[in-house]
Formats: structure tokens, C-alpha cells, sequence
């Protein structure tokens, strides 16, 4: 953060928010689809609980959660068309709209510490993405993106060992290009389900295994819906884009917008830090409730990548993301390692 950034952040927080004669609240309804417990709808509540505080009431959020109002899959239209305010779609939802969205989800970044992650999307490659994304959609994006965690292999019936038992399974994604293809690149067969819907599909045997996080699976108490196993591999790191509507951000003053985007600066590094946090307690909750979790070995990650980089090219082809900013991605990741 350069310093000018931060003496404005700094007094902007600092200096007591003055409540205008406005005679109504800015009305401001959250949509999410994850529960109360999972790490983004308590970092979204937090937020928007402190936003309140600050403004002093002038903006009067509602946040609903569990998919209460729309699936993640339909939040952004609903973003679009005034139906809501502010949503926190993952990239590989928002890909379909920008495909570049889905960065962090190249073969370059399988297996690779999140430090590789967030050098592309708090760097160029992601304030690229934003600016398409805030011009495409009509939004706003108020800063840094929320972590949602790596996202591993669980399933039901059949242990998972290694990334060989993958094949043949039919594999739960939550959508994009990548996640079905990494699923097929092990012999898997791919399927997207929305996640409000993963329970009941487990426990029906819809699907044999999922592509999630420890804490998505721990929030959601996966194992009362059959899950038994899980293979740590760190496939890619999942993120939630913040986003408010158009009309939301034109309606506030210039005072409100400076504290709604200072107080978001101020709060993400917390909120990564806590589904960090999460992910790691998420993962041992899953183990005392009998999941029998293995790991991938670096040196297995690292064979796998660099076989998934011999298709890279064609991957980065079919999500859609330009060579300008494949090319900026690998410029990132390489100040990295």
C-alpha cells in the first residue's frame, strides 16, 4: 500500500463520520449461499455490522444468507437488475461473465503457496481483472478479494489416497472451465452442482466426490451427508470478488464512499487471515468426525504441475483469458518461487 494510500485510509477511519440530514438509510441487501458459520458470510457480517457503526446508520444493510435469495449462481444477475446490493461471487462464477476472473485457477498455480495467489490478484493481473469486471457488470469492487481456501478432493464411499483413485469418479464442481477439466485431466467425470443443493446431492449419491475447501465441507457438516474421505492438493485458491451495484455506489456521498472502501482495506487482511484460520481448524474438525484425510506429497504436486503446464496454453485458450494477462500472471508468480 503506497504511503498516500495509507494517510487517507488513516483519516479516514480516524476522523469521526459526520451523518447527514439524508431523512431515509441507503438501503443495502447482501445476498450470500453460504451458511451463518462459513468464513465469508461471518466476514461479510462483520463488515457490513462495522459499516453500519461507521456511517452512523446512513446505510442500512440486510444481509441474507444460505441462499436465502439467490444461489451464487444467479447472485450477479440479481446484482445487475437492482435486485440486490452487494454479493461476493467466487471467481469461477464471475468467469462467465469475465473470463479472467478464474486466474488463480491455472495449471501454473496447482499446488503453489498462496503467496503465488495473491501476487497475481492483488497485483496487475487482478487489478486488470477488476477493471473489466466494474465495466462489464456495472459494479464496483471495493478492494482486495475475500480467500475462500484451497480447494482439495473429498469423497463418499471410495478412499482417496492418491490422485490416481480419482479416476472414474463422478466429481461435484461449482462451475467454470477449470474445475471440470482438472477433474478430467485425472479420469474423472465432471458435474456442477450449486452448493446450497451438495448435501442432499451427497447423500443421494448424485455424485461420488466434490471439489471444495476443508471449512466448506466443515461448515456444511458434510459427513452427516456420507463424506468419508478427503486428498489434499491444494488445486488452486479460491476467492470471493466483493461487489456493490451501480446504483448502489452512486447513491452515497463521496464521504460514504471513502469510508465503505477504507473500511473494507482495513478489515481484508483479518478476514484472509481468519479462513486461513478456519480452513486450518476445518480440517482437523473433519478428521474427529471420522474423515480420514491424505496428503499429496510437493514433489507429487510439483510432477503434476509441470504436466498440467504442458497444457497451459490450451487451458488459458479455453477459460478465455488473454495472453496480456497469462503473460502478467506468469511474470507474478515467477517473483514468487
Amino acid at each position: 500500500m503506497a504511503i498516500g494510500r495509507r494517510i487517507i485510509l488513516g483519516s479516514a477511519l480516524a476522523t469521526p463520520f459526520i451523518r447527514t440530514a439524508r431523512a431515509d438509510p441507503i438501503k443495502l441487501r447482501v445476498s450470500l449461499d453460504t451458511t451463518p458459520s462459513h468464513g465469508r458470510t461471518a466476514s461479510i457480517a462483520d463488515f457490513l455490522k462495522k459499516l453500519e457503526a461507521a456511517s452512523q446508520g446512513e446505510i442500512a444493510p440486510h444481509l441474507f444468507d444460505s441462499g436465502q435469495l439467490f444461489p451464487d449462481r444467479d447472485v450477479i444477475k440479481a446484482l445487475v437488475l437492482g435486485q440486490v446490493e452487494m454479493a461476493a461471487p467466487g471467481t469461477w462464477l464471475v468467469s462467465a461473465y469475465v473470463p479472467e476472473a478464474d486466474l488463480a485457477q491455472l495449471p501454473v498455480f496447482y499446488g503453489q503457496p498462496i503467496e503465488a495467489t495473491h501476487r497475481a490478484i492483488d497485483g496487475v493481473p487482478g487489478d486488470m481483472v477488476n477493471e473489466q469486471i466494474s465495466k462489464k457488470l456495472r459494479v464496483k469492487i471495493p478492494g482486495r478479494w475475500i480467500d475462500l481456501g484451497f480447494t482439495n478432493w473429498y469423497s463418499t464411499r471410495k478412499p482417496l489416497l492418491t490422485l490416481a483413485d480419482l479416476k472414474g469418479l463422478k466429481i461435484r464442481n461449482s462451475g467454470g472451465f477449470a474445475q471440470p477439466w482438472r477433474a478430467q485431466f485425472y479420469g474423472a467425470i465432471p458435474t456442477t452442482t450449486s452448493w446450497p443443493d451438495v448435501p442432499l446431492a451427497l447423500s443421494q449419491g448424485t455424485f461420488d466426490a466434490l471439489q471444495s475447501t476443508n471449512e466448506s465441507c466443515a461448515s456444511a457438516k458434510l459427513w452427516d451427508a456420507g463424506l468419508r474421505f478427503g486428498l489434499i492438493d491444494h488445486q488452486f485458491m479460491g476467492d470471493y470478488i466483493p461487489m456493490v451495484s451501480e446504483a448502489f455506489w452512486t447513491a452515497l456521498s463521496p464521504a460514504l464512499k471513502i469510508l465503505f472502501t477504507d473500511l473494507w482495506a482495513a478489515n481484508i487482511g483479518a478476514y484472509r487471515a481468519n479462513l486461513a484460520a478456519a480452513q486450518e481448524k476445518a480440517e482437523k474438525e473433519l478428521k474427529a468426525q471420522g474423515v480420514k484425510i491424505a496428503y499429496v506429497s510437493p514433489e507429487e504436486l510439483a510432477e503434476q504441475r509441470r504436466a498440467m503446464l504442458a497444457e497451459q496454453d490450451k487451458v488459458a485458450r479455453e477459460m478465455k483469458i488473454s495472453p496480456e494477462i497469462l503473460s502478467r500472471v506468469m511474470d507474478a508468480v515467477a517473483a514468487t518461487n
